[in-house]
């Protein structure tokens, strides 16, 4: 997946989609606030962050550093996940993290079977999670 943005665009994008502000990256990643604040405002591509510091910002931020570094991985697909969540998940560009959690889910016994019932499924979580981050910044 080629694309314009920087490792740090990434960062910073991903950091606002979960609602973590970058002191709470800096806490969370052991990384220095200062050298985070770079990153996400650099404006070349040549800026990029070691492996160590990479793994680190992405498990803080719940994603893989092939994600931040603008790469697709190619997974073998999992035979549990149905053709609808793969589709779906192509879409909207999920992490595989993501495809897995969503295809774990299930109520009583039953998943979701259409793209729009993932959908539903997939912004009802994280929309949940979203409430939860501002909640913990407004403390």
């Amino acid at each position: 997946m080629a694309d314009d943005q920087t490792t740090g665009s990434r960062i910073k994008k991903r950091r606002e989609e979960i609602g973590m502000s970058l002191n709470q990256l800096a806490e969370k990643s052991h990384v220095a606030k200062g050298y985070l604040w770079d990153l996400e405002n650099t404006t070349t591509k040549d800026s990029r962050p070691s492996a160590e510091t990479l793994f680190k910002v992405a498990e803080a931020l719940g994603t893989s550093a092939a994600d931040l570094l603008g790469k697709r991985v190619s997974a073998p697909q999992d035979p549990d996940v149905p053709p609808s969540l793969r589709e779906f998940a192509a879409e909207k560009n999920l992490t595989e993290s993501d495809v897995r959690m969503l295809a774990a889910v299930q109520y009583r016994g039953d998943r979701p079977d259409t793209k729009e019932d993932w959908e539903f499924i997939y912004e009802s979580i994280r929309r949940t999670i979203l409430g939860k981050a501002k909640k913990r910044g407004q403390s």
